[in-house]
């Protein structure tokens, strides 16, 4: 209507989400089910990792209301817990949380539970319940905690605190929410599986609905990824906005100290040669930066070639220990190999790519090869096709030429770590084609399959001289029998006896040599060969 003013209004960070939540994955009710479980796994898993303890995960998913698809989730960790104070922030206020740094986690820093909490807000009108003890404390402390959408507050619905016996530590988290089992019990499985095979130094109990049956994943390693370190942004990776909140927090003089405090990789000597390439005072204050001062500091930092690349010890990669040991522990495979690469950078990120590879033993056999595609520790279960790592292992990969025949019985795990891994889209379940990290996941699979590679010959090997010694101990009493009627005729002795070589003896000869043979050749038959019937006496 003409003259009608337009209303303007600011929303906060929880109705923002609220109104949106399908960008955190909660787009139904099925996948709603799935990502909770996903999310309060994950932060379990982070505070245990921070603090190195070996973790023990409890899941439980029951049916709370059965007319109205309502799931009660609820995870329990042994991790550093939460100080009293923090609880209500930490589970009723978006985009609060410890995740606020440079540096690799697994979460979506204080945004992936909140969703959850969220969301069973919105479907059942349920308040998130949370027990925790923090590190070293005698009490554990109970909230009921609901989201006031509109102020992005919490409300504290109950409140209590009871002393232990002894010291615990850990936090236990409960939500309600509208949920499909049937369509998310598959994606559920394969990712507490998956989650498995990235943490075998973990143990991770997971209760289904039916009640009927637990799922067990016990700890095969006490080795825990090294954690990750805080550290400045790089030059490369800044952008504008970056630059104005670094400038505006800065303590420092001039530009030169400034980006000697503000930045990784840059020394003095590196500060004053790039502002005077890039035409800048090395003197000035960086608070007289203009707007276009700005923008073009940052284009000039982006692009000179004169910093130090990033450092790694921001991330924290599994490693090939824990990799071999996930998968063993939980495929069963006849083989398996695994490759950390060294650190590399794109765009001023640092990354690094890990691949495992699990062959044969109780893996089925399939078409093509099986994937599990893992970012900073986390399963990605979606999008697979429209992954890089999928396009490498289906059409870049050669795999006749490392000897594997499909269908075979092959999974190939790629791990990739960075303090900002490069997702396709908003949910965050595939990993754009960035040519860095590209060329790092070939050539980690290139390295693990030539292992693999080598495996699989030395098999063909074992298998073709199993059949050729077959073949021999098939054939011994034959050729025995004649070796001994072409020998001299028997030369009387004076004990009665003979000096001529009977049957009996060439058998025994003949299966020495096979045996000598193959232990000098190491390979390994499957039986024991003096236990072959060659007919001796």
């Amino acid at each position: 209507m003409p003259g009608k003013k337009e209303e303007f209004k600011s929303l906060s960070a929880a109705e923002f989400f609220y109104r949106n939540r399908e960008l955190a994955g909660f787009s139904n009710p099925s996948r709603a089910l799935y990502q909770t479980v996903r999310e309060l796994v994950e932060n379990s898993l982070d505070a245990c990792d921070s603090h190195e303890i070996l973790p023990s995960i409890y899941v439980r998913i029951k049916e709370e209301d059965p007319g109205k698809s309502h799931y009660r989730v609820t995870v329990s960790d042994n991790g550093i817990g939460v100080p009293p104070q923090y609880v209500p922030y930490a589970f009723g206020r978006v985009l609060f949380g410890s995740k606020y740094r440079l540096r690799q986690t697994r979460g979506m820093f204080g945004l992936g539970a909140k969703m959850a909490i969220l969301y069973g807000q919105l479907t059942t009108g349920k308040p998130v319940e949370v027990e925790t003890s923090p590190l070293g404390s005698r009490y554990k402390y109970y909230f009921k905690i609901l989201v006031d959408i509109k102020k992005n507050e919490p409300i504290i619905v109950d409140q209590r605190v009871r002393r232990l016996k002894r010291k615990s530590h850990g936090t236990t988290v409960s939500v309600v929410i509208e949920g499909d089992w049937v369509r998310a019990k598959s994606k559920v499985f394969e990712y507490i599986k998956r989650t498995a095979i990235a943490a075998p130094y973990a143990n991770i109990t997971f209760v289904p609905p039916e009640g009927d049956i637990v799922i067990t994943y016990t700890r095969t390693i006490a080795k825990i990824p090294t954690p990750p370190k805080e550290v400045k942004p790089h030059p490369h990776g800044v952008d504008v906005e970056m630059l104005k909140m670094l400038v505006a927090s800065t303590e420092a003089n001039t530009l030169k100290e400034f980006l000697v405090e503000a930045f990784q990789g840059v020394g003095e000597v590196s500060a004053e040669k790039f502002l005077r390439e890039a035409g800048f005072n090395p003197n000035m204050s960086p608070k007289l930066l203009s707007n276009e001062g700005v923008k073009t500091l940052t284009m000039k930092l982006r692009n000179y070639k004169g910093f130090k690349p990033p450092r790694a010890d921001a991330l924290s990669p599994l490693g090939e220990e824990i990799i071999e040991a996930g998968l063993k522990s939980v495929l069963e495979p006849e083989f398996v190999t695994a490759v950390t690469r060294k650190p590399s950078a794109y765009s001023g990120h640092p990354f690094i790519v890990e691949v495992g590879i699990a062959y044969g033993g109780k893996i089925k056999p399939e078409n093509e090869p099986q994937l599990y595609r893992f970012a900073n520790k986390i399963p990605l279960l979606y999008d697979e096709k429209a992954d890089v790592s999928w396009k490498i292992v289906s059409s870049e990969i050669d795999w006749k030429s490392y000897n594997i025949d499909f269908p075979a019985p092959l999974v190939v795990l790629v791990h990739i770590c960075s303090t900002k891994v490069p997702y396709k889209g908003v949910g965050k379940e595939s990993i754009a084609e960035v040519p860095e990290i590209e060329r790092e996941i070939k050539n980690a699979i290139r390295e693990a399959a030539r292992k693999l590679r080598q495996h699989i010959l030395r098999k063909k090997r074992e298998e073709e001289a199993k059949r050729k010694a077959l073949t021999f101990l098939k054939y011994i009493p034959e050729v025995a029998e004649s070796l001994a009627l072409l020998s001299k005729p028997p030369v009387p002795v004076a004990n009665g006896g003979s000096n001529y070589l009977s049957t009996n003896d060439i058998k025994k000869m003949l299966l020495n040599l096979v045996i000598t043979k193959l232990e000098k050749s190491g390979i390994k038959l499957g039986f024991n060969i003096e236990d072959f019937d060659i007919g001796i006496e």
